[in-house]
């Protein structure tokens, strides 16, 4: 019987309880960029992008995996935007947390300067804001049925993480409509 529990148990223990990846510093090294790599031709429309400040929670939802980037915010999501831009099969629609808009340099000193930093990196995307805790309640759906990469970053300043929701990237929503609108004549 105690050969049993404990058969359970380690299997329990083994499995986990979700698929939430952590992907960490064990095993071959292979770079935040790297892995980037790896994982982005599987995503797609839906999926979901972050690339966080450095106390961006840990979540317990299924579907989400972490990257430790050990980097800047700024440069990673440099590389990010450019990758994305890049793959054929998804667009990127950028959201900002609503709460950036309004820190001053007496809340949080450097924010000015960052916040026309990031501005720029984002000139020319489709960009949206969002209160934080929307963001995450949107987040919440989508890791109930999508993936969800998680890029943890340097960064030490409040409400500066950038959330990119992927599209797909050759197929419109204007054309979805027009398709809609012929299955229905």
């Amino acid at each position: 019987m105690k050969k049993i529990i404990f058969t359970v148990m380690l299997c329990v223990l083994m499995t986990g309880c979700g698929n939430k990846t952590v992907v960490n510093d064990k095993g071959p090294e292979k770079s935040w960029e790297q892995q980037l790599d790896d994982v982005l031709p599987l995503l797609g429309h839906r999926n979901w992008v972050l690339v966080v400040d450095k106390a961006f929670p840990l979540q317990s939802a299924a579907g989400m995996t972490y990257i430790n980037s050990q980097a800047d915010l700024l440069p990673v999501l440099n590389v990010v935007s450019e990758k994305i831009r890049q793959a054929s099969h998804v667009q990127a629609i950028f959201y900002t947390d609503a709460e950036l808009k309004v820190l001053n340099e007496e809340l949080v000193p450097g924010i000015e300067d960052f916040r026309k930093q990031l501005y720029q990196s984002l000139e020319g995307n489709n960009v949206q804001t969002l209160l934080h805790n929307d963001v995450f309640e949107r987040l919440d759906t989508a890791s109930k049925l999508f993936n969800v990469v998680v890029i943890k970053t340097e960064q030490v300043m409040p409400y500066t993480s950038v959330f990119i929701e992927l599209d797909c990237g050759y197929w419109s929503a204007d054309r979805e409509s027009k398709m809609r609108q012929l299955m229905n004549q």
